[in-house]
């Protein structure tokens, strides 16, 4: 079985052992996206759901150079560290993706993540 790895500068590039996304079988694995700017590095500023946006862009742009899109998606797992986002993660999933459309998704509550931030959201897609 073949992979293809997926990694662009139009989302933060890995800091460890892993890509951004791999193609296996028609389908688009991506890793893992926190709200990081990739022209900076950095967590954005902002309010939770500007980092939702982030995440949200930052799968968009990892899947566009995949070749596909959030049309595409299957599954969505969403990670917080604060339950009491829910309905804000929601309110932006609807910007991105028509509810009456929306995949299966899975949103967990850990106690820490990546970078200190309080979100970050994975997803599977077929091409």
């Amino acid at each position: 079985m073949e992979h293809k790895i997926i990694n662009t500068n139009k989302a933060p590039l890995p800091i460890g052992a892993y890509n951004q996304g791999i193609v296996t079988n028609g389908f688009v694995f991506t890793a893992g996206q926190v709200a990081i700017d990739p022209a900076t590095g950095n967590l954005i500023d902002g309010s939770f759901k500007e980092r939702v946006r982030q995440v949200m862009k930052n799968l968009n742009n990892i899947l566009g150079e995949a070749g596909t899109e959030f049309s595409k998606v299957a599954k969505f797992t969403v990670f917080l560290t604060d339950m009491s986002n829910y309905s804000e993660v929601n309110d932006v999933f609807s910007e991105f993706i028509k509810d009456s459309d929306a995949p299966a998704r899975s949103l967990v509550a850990v106690s820490a993540l990546p970078a200190g931030t309080d979100i970050e959201i994975e997803c599977i897609a077929t091409i």
